[in-house]
């Protein structure tokens, strides 16, 4: 019985010592991040990103990000969602699309990115060597 209990606090001891960073986006942590309206998101990003939001997300982009909820949305719990087919090279990653798994064609081929935190504001591209 005592060696039970010595195991579930050492469990616990190693737990606190491989804590992971947190990651912050500009100062905001991932769970506000996810929470920020598209008006709020616009005033933490870059500039280049700011202006596109700015001049408003059009038909495509706007697509995209319809099809990476619904594939999160039929995906099994602990499970990556299917992989979305793109050419939408010019995307920048917003935090909704955190978790999800597209295929960004490179001009040959598509490449599999899964979207990280770290990722935020960057463009698809970015993750895609053409």
């Amino acid at each position: 019985m005592a060696d039970a209990d010595y195991n579930a606090e050492e469990a616990a001891e190693l737990k606190r010592k491989r804590a992971f960073r947190k990651f912050s986006y500009r100062g905001i942590d991932l769970d506000e991040l996810l929470d920020l309206s598209s008006e709020q998101l616009r005033d933490v990003v870059h500039a280049r990103a700011r202006r596109r939001f700015n001049r408003g997300l059009k038909r495509k982009p706007m697509g995209l990000i319809k099809k990476l909820r619904k594939a999160k949305q039929e995906a099994k719990p602990n499970e990556k969602p299917d992989v979305v087919k793109t050419h939408l090279r010019d995307m920048i990653i917003v935090p909704e699309m955190i978790g999800s798994v597209v295929g960004v064609y490179s001009g040959k081929e598509f490449n599999q990115v899964e979207i990280k935190p770290e990722m935020v504001g960057h463009y698809l591209a970015e993750f895609s060597i053409s």
